[in-house]
């Protein structure tokens, strides 16, 4: 059964720093593009980054660019999402999912409605 578990969330300040963690179970991520999203209370869920299945390419929201890194070790069949100079405006529970590498999905898009399989979320508060 294919899973996908996040964890890392939680309260931080403004500025501070998280390392969410999308573990995969059921299925090996080397083959699968994977994307980061969130949804804020009262908000359509966001894309955050996304990363490819070959040669790793990203793509990343203009509102997380050069503050979140997106990483993924195939060895521990986990995908990474290093949040740094976090602002209040992060706050959000946090989903990660993925979608198969296929022909006609070559590299992965930060779009919600291109993912099939999804965790169940982790939340992120930032707050003084």
């Amino acid at each position: 059964q294919l899973q996908l578990v996040e964890s890392g969330g939680g309260l931080v300040q403004p500025g501070g720093s998280l390392r969410l963690s999308c573990a995969a179970s059921g299925f090996t991520l080397d083959s699968y593009h994977i994307g980061w999203f969130r949804q804020a209370p009262g908000k359509e869920r966001e894309g955050v980054s996304c990363i490819s299945s070959s040669g790793g390419g990203t793509i990343y929201a203009d509102s997380v660019k050069g503050r979140f890194t997106i990483s993924r070790d195939n060895a521990k069949n986990t995908v990474y999402l290093q949040m740094n100079s976090l602002k209040p405006e992060d706050t959000a529970v946090y989903y990660c999912a993925a979608e198969p590498r296929r022909p006609v999905k070559a590299h992965c898009v930060p779009y919600s409605s291109w993912y099939n399989y999804w965790g169940q979320g982790t939340q992120v508060t930032v707050s003084s």
